[in-house]
């Protein structure tokens, strides 16, 4: 299977426009690309929600979302309040299994961070990457805190056998402090996976073209991009 799992150090750091990202460069190669957002919160029945940015920056891609919730809370949360069956990672992983039959790659971004509960029995997006076989992209921040958030993530994974297979800052701000700059040399080393991105601030307000062009120099070859993860931090030094 081709399937890519797109997880976050926790809300709102930038997952959708990386998903956007790797989906256009895929699109733009030639390749059927599929997005599957499992749960997402926050957003009323009618209303544009993640997979709408996604179909605005990339363009083309199936989309498909199993559960939404008006709440924005964690997804188990936000079922049991309206009601509403949960999402179940085994649910996840047969419809991107699915997805997978049809398209050369299936991208699954979560909800908020890596282990936000999906069920009452404590389901999450680790469980769907690893019943899957998929390595995750990591989203965090730039700055003060975020080493503390990659090093849980990543010690997550590694403790359900899943493989990380890059992290990626979601949102690069235009004067980076001191902190920015530093995490660049010291974000792979709590980690324990390559920096394969950095996407500028603002990228997700693009018109499509330029954020695919903004997207290839964002990203890493293995991604579809230009990134170099050296000459990045050699531009921004601490």
């Amino acid at each position: 299977m081709s399937v890519l799992v797109i997880t976050g150090t926790g809300t709102g750091v930038g997952k959708t426009v990386v998903t956007a990202g790797i989906a256009a460069l895929a699109l733009a190669r030639g390749l059927r690309v599929a997005v599957l957002k499992p749960a997402q919160t926050g957003v009323a029945a009618g209303e544009p929600g993640d997979l709408a940015d996604v179909t605005r920056l990339a363009g083309g891609v199936t989309a498909r979302e199993l559960r939404r919730f008006p709440d924005p809370l964690a997804p188990d949360t936000a079922a049991r309040r309206i009601g509403m069956p949960p999402v179940r990672p085994s649910e996840v992983a047969g419809a991107a299994v699915e997805l997978d039959h049809t398209h050369d790659l299936v991208l699954v971004e979560g909800a908020g961070g890596l282990l936000v509960r999906f069920d009452p029995d404590g389901g999450t997006l680790a469980d769907v990457a690893w019943a899957l076989n998929a390595e995750v992209v990591v989203v965090a921040r730039a700055g003060l805190g975020t080493l503390n958030d990659v090093a849980l993530t990543a010690e997550a994974l590694r403790r359900r056998g899943v493989t990380c297979a890059g992290l990626v800052v979601g949102a690069w701000p235009a004067e980076p402090d001191l902190a920015a700059r530093c995490n660049l040399d010291d974000l792979p080393v709590v980690g324990g996976a390559p920096v394969v991105g950095a996407f500028p601030d603002g990228a997700g307000g693009l018109p499509r073209a330029e954020f695919t062009e903004v997207a290839r120099r964002s990203l890493a070859p293995a991604l579809g991009g230009d990134f170099d993860a050296k000459d990045f931090a050699d531009a921004h030094p601490a």
